[in-house]
Parts: structure tokens; C-alpha cells; sequence
């Protein structure tokens, strides 16, 4: 008998502001992006992507404002470069108040919230969305970040994770051990919400965090939410390999993924874990329509707010530099794996132009483009090539790129038995895995399970 093939999982990209990766999208005519701050604008694409049988909404966030460009915000603020931003969390019970299956990841930092306040509202979340909440774990890369919190700089980027596993050893505590599984009675005869007994109170003494309180919150249908996180660098994979459930990686050239998957499964073995590459998609009924689309669209990409976006995430001010000065990127305390990931891309002297020349739409994302079963056939062979199990799909004019992936791609995928036909029962997280709603071992946070 023939395996069955493993289904394409798909995760919207997006977040609440103007300009997320494809930067001067937003000024195309047809796009709503610039709509971000009303809740119609999310109740609707959140209802598309249900229709669309999408596993998720994917929201990033991110503190701070990208300043490192000439040395100042001005690009970020012209260009709406993930500026003005909502927080996406209160996004999330209205939209999923519309939607039956739909997850939601949502991003958050560990570097400035204490876990006992973060604990409490992924619960809340977990429980308004009936189990459909995922967090997408960061540590920060903003100096504006720290600043706006009164820290002079951010921590060293080693020490941020170093912290973040501490940050996870307590809100796994609040989560998991805090309430048995059976402390709520309601019994309203005997007049007991919840059984004392089965509460404990959490004591975590670390080198950053100090709690000594019972969890606010009863048992949510996960209790900890799905876990995301994106970090590629050496110290981000050995994050990810203990903590992460899925795992978003930057699509640059399959053969480059594919060693980065194979060394983040092996880390995490025997614990199963899901990888989603980012990828732009630009699909017409006919190749032809595609490349006038591509073209139509590149024509309100923005230079300087994508100099603006990669300078902060890099940590690497190009105004500095000539179009044709090669540029040797140092150590940085930004984002490690981007600046690897441009090495191996542009070699080790790469240029302004060169920068330019591969962001065709704004972002250093090269577009996957062309008709139904050329845009099916390089989704498959990055699932093939890099081992990826899905896609995080970031917008470009919206809402039409997602109209027209689900419209074309989606049937395409079905008929190649390559994506579902129906959305699966039960939680975010048995809906992804087919498993349990909740976390099991050897997963870390098994260990802080009610005794």
C-alpha cells in the first residue's frame, strides 16, 4: 500500500501595520492593508483563510521602531515600515469569535513582560478561542526596544535566550503545574468553585525571575499554547530543539534550508516538530498574468523602506555605505541568522545594489510566481528539497494575494493530495499534530505537570 502524502501546511503571514515584509505594498491602489486598525479588516481575512482551510493567522509583532537606518525612524515612519502597530494579541477574541477552526499564532517577546502577567493572558486567549492560541516565542533585536522600556541597550543576543529558557521554565510552571486537571468542581450544592488541595502555588527562584504565586487562570484547553519560534542562529536552534513545536525559517535556497531542518529535527529528537518557510506568491490564471502581476506590483516597491526593514533586522546601517561599497557585516546584536543567511546568498562582500537588486517587492524574499501548477509544483519541491512541512505566506497587495492563492493554488494542491479538503477536529495543537491538546513528554513542559 502507497504512504499517503504529507499535507502542505499553510500559515498566513501578516501583521497589524501598514508595511510587514514587502515593503511599499501598501500604496498599490488595490490594497487594504493601510485598513490594519479596523476590526472589519481582520473579522473578514480571518473568515477568508477559515474558507481557505488555512491552519492558521500568523501575527508578528515587534517592539521598538526601526531607527538604525541613517541613524533615525524617518524611512520606518514614511514608508510604514511595521509602524504605527496594534498589538496583535487584542486582535484575537474578535477574530476568532468569527471563526470555528482557524489557530492563531501570536508573537511576544520574553525580554520585557513578566511571565506571570504573559501567563495569565495566553490562558485567557486559550480558553476565548476554545484551544486555538499559539505563541510565537522572540527575544528581541531592537536597541529601540530596550530604550523604550528604560534598558540603555538590549541584552547580548546569547543572554536573551539564555533568559528566554528561564522565561519558559515559569510560565510552564503557571500553566502546567499550578491546577489539576481536576481543581474545578462548580459544585454550587457544596459551595466549591475549586479545590484547594489540587491548587498549588508556584515558587520559581532563577536568576532572572522570582515568582511565588498561584496561577490566575484554571486549566485552558492546552494549558500552554502551541509553541512557534523562529530563531536560526546556533543558540536559536538549541532554543528551538527544546522548546519549539514548529519552527519558521527564512526561505533562501532549498539545499540551505534543508541543513538547517536536518540539524533542527535531529536536535529535537525524538520530539516531532514542524517546519513553515516564508514564502511570497504571486499566481495569475496563466504565467503570462502572473508576470504582469509581478511587475504591477514591483512597481510600488519601496527602496529606502526596505534599506529601513533589513538595517534594523541585520543591524547594519546602509546609509553608509555606497550603492556599489562592499559591505562587511561585524557582530551584531540584531537578528544572527539574517546576516548569515545574506552571506550565503549575496557572498561575503554584498552591496546596497545587490540588496536592491534581490528585493523585488520589497523584502529580500525572491517571489515564487506564475500559474496554479507552477507556483503547486515549486511548493511541493521545497517540501521535497528543504523538508519543510509548510509555508508562512506574506502578504502582498491584500487582500488579493490571498484570494487568489486560495482560489487557484489550493484546488491545485487538493488535486494532488498535497492539502486538505476539510479542516480536522479538536485544538490548534491536535489539528497540527493529530495528538493530544496537551503538551506530553519529553516535551520540556510535561515535567511541570500537576504531580
Amino acid at each position: 500500500m502507497t504512504a499517503p502524502r504529507r499535507q502542505i501546511r499553510l500559515n498566513a503571514f501578516d501583521m497589524a501595520t501598514p508595511g510587514h515584509i514587502q515593503q511599499g505594498m501598501w500604496t498599490h491602489p488595490r490594497d487594504r492593508a493601510s485598513d490594519y486598525a479596523r476590526i472589519d479588516h481582520w473579522v473578514e481575512l480571518a473568515k477568508l483563510l477559515e474558507r481557505g482551510l488555512f491552519d492558521g493567522l500568523f501575527l508578528a509583532d515587534v517592539l521598538g521602531i526601526y531607527d538604525v537606518h541613517g541613524g533615525n525612524p524617518d524611512a520606518a515612519l514614511r514608508g510604514g515600515v511595521q509602524v504605527p502597530l496594534l498589538d496583535p494579541m487584542l486582535l484575537v477574541p474578535a477574530i476568532a469569535a468569527a471563526t470555528t477552526h482557524l489557530g492563531f499564532g501570536v508573537t511576544s517577546n520574553t525580554a520585557y513582560e513578566p511571565p506571570y502577567l504573559f501567563a495569565r493572558r495566553m490562558s485567557t486567549l486559550d480558553h476565548l478561542t476554545g484551544g486555538r492560541i499559539g505563541w510565537n516565542i522572540v527575544t528581541g533585536y531592537l536597541d529601540s526596544a530596550a530604550r523604550a522600556l528604560g534598558f540603555e541597550a538590549q541584552m547580548h543576543h546569547d543572554d536573551r535566550y539564555d533568559l528566554a529558557d528561564e522565561y519558559m521554565a515559569a510560565v510552564y510552571a503557571l500553566w502546567e503545574g499550578s491546577w489539576a486537571e481536576d481543581a474545578v468542581k462548580r459544585d454550587r450544592e457544596g459551595r466549591v468553585f475549586a479545590d484547594p488541595a489540587r491548587v498549588r502555588r508556584i515558587r520559581h527562584q532563577g536568576r532572572q525571575f522570582r515568582i511565588d504565586a498561584v496561577h490566575l487562570c484554571e486549566p485552558s484547553p492546552q494549558r500552554t499554547p502551541v509553541l512557534y519560534q523562529a530563531g536560526a542562529s546556533e543558540r536559536g536552534r538549541r532554543f528551538a530543539a527544546t522548546h519549539a513545536e514548529c519552527v519558521f525559517v527564512n526561505g533562501t535556497k532549498p539545499a540551505v534550508v534543508r541543513a538547517l531542518v536536518d540539524d533542527l529535527r535531529a536536535r529535537a529528537a525524538p520530539r516531532p516538530i514542524l517546519v513553515f518557510v516564508g514564502a511570497t506568491v504571486v499566481v495569475g490564471r496563466t504565467a503570462a498574468e502572473a508576470r504582469d502581476m509581478l511587475a504591477d506590483y514591483a512597481a510600488h516597491a519601496d527602496a529606502e523602506a526596505t534599506l529601513s526593514h533589513a538595517g534594523a533586522s541585520l543591524g547594519i546601517d546602509f546609509s553608509r555605505y555606497g550603492m556599489d561599497e562592499p559591505i562587511e557585516a561585524g557582530q551584531t546584536q540584531a537578528i544572527q541568522s539574517n546576516v548569515e543567511a545574506m552571506r550565503k546568498v549575496a557572498g561575503p562582500a554584498w552591496t546596497r545594489r545587490k540588496l536592491l537588486e534581490q528585493s523585488v517587492l520589497g523584502s529580500r524574499q525572491p517571489p515564487i510566481v506564475g500559474d496554479p501548477v507552477q507556483v503547486a509544483d515549486a511548493l511541493e519541491a521545497w517540501m521535497r528539497d528543504a523538508d519543510v512541512d509548510g509555508f508562512n505566506l506574506s502578504r502582498t497587495v491584500m487582500p488579493e494575494c490571498l484570494q487568489a492563492f486560495i482560489e487557484l493554488v489550493v484546488p491545485e494542491l487538493q488535486a494532488r493530495g498535497l492539502f486538505r479538503t476539510a479542516h480536522a477536529p479538536g485544538t490548534y495543537r491536535q489539528k497540527l499534530f493529530g495528538a493530544g491538546a496537551r503538551l506530553a513528554a519529553p516535551h520540556p513542559a510535561a515535567a511541570h505537570r500537576f504531580g
